[in-house]
């Protein structure tokens, strides 16, 4: 996953300033940015199921193979189709390995925090070295040719799924009501929508546009992309202590806390505090990247499987996540950056209450009199 991770992390630091490069306008690079989760959104319950028909091992070879070919092809893009068959190909290839991954750390439910936490911390090197190391070399070679040099370590995941052992793999169960048919969300699916929204398409697309008022296209690119790092840094950080905070403390309390904060860095963006807002915004966000599937599987009784929601959860936050590129994009020809970060806050102020609210209720309905 971290390998794998390496292209779709500095495309949303080169894309939005660069577009031109790629045969493309603004509004078409927020259609970009939010493909792969539009595809992942249709595809979970498929790519379960087919995992469940051929085995962990197989998924992640092809996964790797995806993800390597994606990566290229970001490089050798000049207009909508071959881009948009690269983003197509890499949410594909993230819905295969977030599926293995979640089941993997799900088996343990009393340590599901701690395991997600390290998951993601691993998960993250590769966005860091990315966005630190890519947005650099951007200046050096180019915005295409970035992409054909990243291919490179991102063709070192092939060996490392064939590696995989053949007698130990892990498969998890087959969704039968699946994704393909939505239902109603539930009030922390809509915090994960806000949070998909918000941090995946509002501050993605226009955080290096915010700097290029100030700054050079370059610089303005090495300064998003330092910020989008700071995205992973801070689940490297955030979400094996959060995640053991949840297993620990419970984590219905911790993840309110969590979503708090994170909200409180949108306002922070809004004011004009972009790089302390942002901070904020990026370690709170980091944290609920283990707290969301600990708070929903502690949720569960013994007996209930747990896939189900968490993949639900997963949805709703690819949901919001394509829809915030899409809308961005669009909505900057008309708002500034920072009126669409107060909208955020003041969403998932309200989105944070109704769950709150509902929670207090279902552990009233819960309490024997």
């Amino acid at each position: 996953m971290s390998l794998a991770l390496l292209g779709d992390a500095l495309i949303y630091a080169v894309l939005p300033v660069y577009a031109q490069s790629f045969g493309l306008t603004l509004p078409w690079v927020g259609v970009m940015l939010s493909a792969n989760r539009m595809i992942r959104v249709f595809a979970y319950g498929i790519i379960a199921n087919l995992t469940q028909s051929i085995g962990v091992r197989r998924m992640c070879i092809g996964a790797a193979v995806l993800a390597t070919l994606s990566t290229a092809l970001y490089g050798f893009s000049q207009g909508p189709a071959v881009m948009l068959l690269a983003r197509v190909l890499w949410g594909l290839t993230y819905a295969t390995l977030v599926l293995v991954t979640l089941s993997y750390a799900v088996q343990s439910r009393a340590r599901v925090g701690t395991r997600v936490g390290i998951g993601q911390a691993i998960q993250c090197i590769g966005p860091i070295f990315a966005l630190f190391f890519g947005a650099w070399l951007v200046a050096q070679v180019g915005p295409n040719n970035v992409f054909i040099a990243l291919a490179i370590p991102t063709a070192l995941a092939i060996p490392i799924a064939f590696s995989l052992p053949k007698s130990t793999e892990q498969k998890p169960k087959p969704m039968k009501k699946s994704l393909r048919s939505f239902t109603r969300p539930t009030p922390i699916d809509l915090i994960f929508f806000l949070q998909g929204y918000g941090v995946g398409g509002v501050f993605a697309v226009s955080i290096t546009l915010i700097f290029a008022r100030d700054a050079s296209m370059s610089e303005a690119v090495m300064f998003g992309g330092a910020l989008m790092a700071m995205r992973h840094f801070a689940e490297v950080i955030a979400a094996p202590l959060f995640g053991w905070s949840a297993d620990r403390f419970g984590a219905r309390r911790v993840f309110g806390l969590a979503t708090a904060l994170t909200m409180l860095g949108f306002v922070g963006v809004a004011a004009g505090l972009t790089v302390f807002g942002a901070l904020v915004m990026l370690f709170f966000r980091g944290a609920l990247a283990s707290l969301g599937p600990a708070v929903i599987t502690q949720s569960l009784a013994a007996d209930e499987d747990v896939m189900m929601p968490l993949a639900r959860m997963q949805t709703w936050r690819d949901i919001g996540a394509s829809c915030g590129p899409l809308a961005t994009g669009f909505l900057l020809t008309v708002l500034s950056a920072e009126i669409q970060h107060a909208m955020v806050a003041v969403a998932s102020a309200a989105a944070l209450i109704y769950w709150l609210i509902s929670a207090k209720s279902a552990h009233n309905s819960e309490t024997p009199s």
